[in-house]
């Protein structure tokens, strides 16, 4: 507790976030955002090639699992400025899996599924339901015992890169009774399983995922005595790595708004030069850094226990706050023209709506907040 106000910048952080920062705004810059939102992929495959061979998908495993040996502290630079640049790859939904597996995967699995994962291929988590509850033990999807197998039965909703993953950690109620973990190959699905959804965030593509008729083997079962603590575990890494998306959005979005407010005239006068908009931009980046500070002690703290979860939240809440601020402001000072599709602002809003309420949103981390701290 006493030190989750403490912010640490590692050198691997730092060389990561200068290759990360030339890296996302050299392959992804916003002609190539707004191409991609009519792919049906959803993104660059020779982008994510090379994200791959950089290594980045390894920096967060275990050296024995083909992996560097980092943390996720000097993972959230790198998705940092995939928020910046609005760069879209199934990294984020990848990096969660192999999170996932890590904290409640079985010896077996992890030797099998992470060095694949470290090599470039694609996971995701399929923990979401209808019912929109953030808490991921609130499980409908059932599994149940079949031969040497479970069958099973259910829908899970915002499966993000469902179209790429080879693996889904899915979870499921065994017989309506306990939560249990499985990780289903895309092989093991039907066909029509996967079915696209409409989100706000155009540059997502998100699906849902019907488990009914899915058989897996005993195998494919997660450790049973480790669970919890892989849901929770994977609810912190969704809340630290949203949270440096958010943050790297926000700050796209200022340094956006502040070109527009430096270049249009209205009565002869530069827009910036007005009272009414320079407060406004000003709380946006102060807004910003108060977020990025959060962001960072979050992570510098993420493998503590006892502070983690008061940090990660605290980031969470912080840079929803701070996203949906600037973007807002970032519609209201583009005029009539804001609300447009033209206009990038909307992008960025349509980012910030999204990120937000993954994973829980302000007033719900907050809450669970006053519970840890008081």
């Amino acid at each position: 507790m006493d030190m989750v106000g403490t912010i640490g910048l590692t050198e691997e952080q730092a060389d990561l976030l200068e290759v990360a920062t030339n890296f996302c705004r050299d392959k992804s810059p916003i002609e190539k955002v707004r191409e991609l939102l009519e792919d049906d992929l959803g993104y660059d495959p020779d982008v994510w090639k090379e994200v791959a061979e950089l290594g980045w998908l390894a920096i967060a495993l275990p050296e024995e699992y083909g992996g560097v040996g980092l943390s996720l502290a000097e993972v959230v630079p790198v998705v940092e400025q995939m928020g910046r640049n609005l760069m879209a790859t199934p990294f984020v939904s990848t990096s969660i899996a192999a999170q996932a597996i890590i904290a409640g995967g079985t010896e077996a699995q992890k030797k099998n599924y992470l060095p694949k994962i470290a090599e470039g291929m694609a996971a995701t988590v399929a923990l979401s339901e209808d019912n929109g509850d953030w808490d991921l033990s609130n499980i409908t999807a059932t599994a149940n015992l079949e031969g040497s197998g479970y069958m099973l039965s259910g829908t899970k909703t915002f499966v993000c890169d469902a179209h790429s993953a080879e693996i889904f950690i899915v979870s499921a109620a065994l017989d309506g009774g306990s939560a249990k973990l499985f990780i289903v190959e895309k092989d093991m699905l039907p066909e029509g399983s996967i079915r696209r959804e409409t989100v706000i965030d155009e540059t997502r593509r998100s699906f849902k995922l019907c488990l009914d008729g899915v058989g897996v083997h005993e195998i494919q079962m997660m450790d049973v005595n480790q669970v919890d603590a892989a849901l929770a575990h994977i609810h912190m890494v969704q809340a630290l790595l949203l949270s440096a998306e958010m943050c790297g959005g926000a700050f796209s979005t200022i340094e956006y708004t502040l070109d527009y407010l430096r270049t249009r005239k209205q009565f002869d006068k530069i827009i910036g030069s007005y009272q009414a908009l320079k407060h406004p931009i000003v709380d946006a980046h102060i807004s910003y850094e108060h977020a990025r500070s959060h962001l960072y002690s979050a992570a510098h703290n993420f493998d503590k226990q006892g502070e983690q979860e008061i940090a990660v939240r605290m980031a969470k809440s912080k840079a929803g706050e701070a996203f949906s601020y600037a973007a807002d402001r970032s519609i209201q000072f583009h005029g009539g023209f804001g609300f447009t599709y033209e206009c990038d602002a909307q992008l960025y809003r349509r980012r910030s709506l999204w990120c937000e309420h993954m994973a829980g949103d302000g007033a719900y981390h907050r809450e669970k907040l006053a519970a840890l701290m008081f």
